[in-house]
């Protein structure tokens, strides 16, 4: 049980130093990353795998620790994103399907924060989700200047 409890620590604090060195989370407490890390998991996903499929139901928001991934709609590349940048916000915020497939390039590191939890982030930490608001509007600029529909 000890040996439980020291390693969940062990793990939260790595979550704490993964979180300090992400953009989105610039500027935060200890607390606040305390507590951002307490509602997320790491997770790691090799080259190739997909992460989010455009059209698919949300589930999770992502935050990628390492690694680098492609984002893509109808099979066209539209993006890579690499360590500091996330994805899967659009659905959450939105509610609505994915708008983009996401697809791990080399392996990926990553922390992600389930459905469930997202909306107290944003709750908790403002500025969290004053960030996340001006990221889907970038995003949502982008796309429209494309001629497309929004890229996850």
């Amino acid at each position: 049980m000890l040996w439980t409890s020291i390693l969940d620590v062990v793990r939260a604090d790595s979550r704490v130093r993964g979180l300090r060195r992400i953009p989105l989370f610039a500027g935060s407490s200890r607390r606040e990353l305390r507590r951002a890390a307490d509602l997320c998991r790491e997770t790691t996903a090799p080259a190739g795998r997909i992460l989010v499929a455009e059209g698919a139901i949300a589930s999770d928001f992502f935050v990628i620790t390492g690694g680098t991934a492609q984002v893509s709609r109808g099979g066209s590349p539209l993006s890579v994103l690499t360590a500091g940048d996330f994805f899967g916000e659009i659905s959450l915020v939105a509610a609505v399907p994915r708008t983009a497939t996401v697809t791990a390039i080399t392996e990926l590191e990553l922390l992600v924060i389930a459905q469930r939890h997202f909306p107290r982030l944003l709750t908790e930490q403002p500025h969290l989700a004053e960030r996340i608001q001006s990221q889907l509007v970038r995003r949502l600029a982008d796309d429209a200047s494309r001629g497309g529909g929004v890229a996850e």
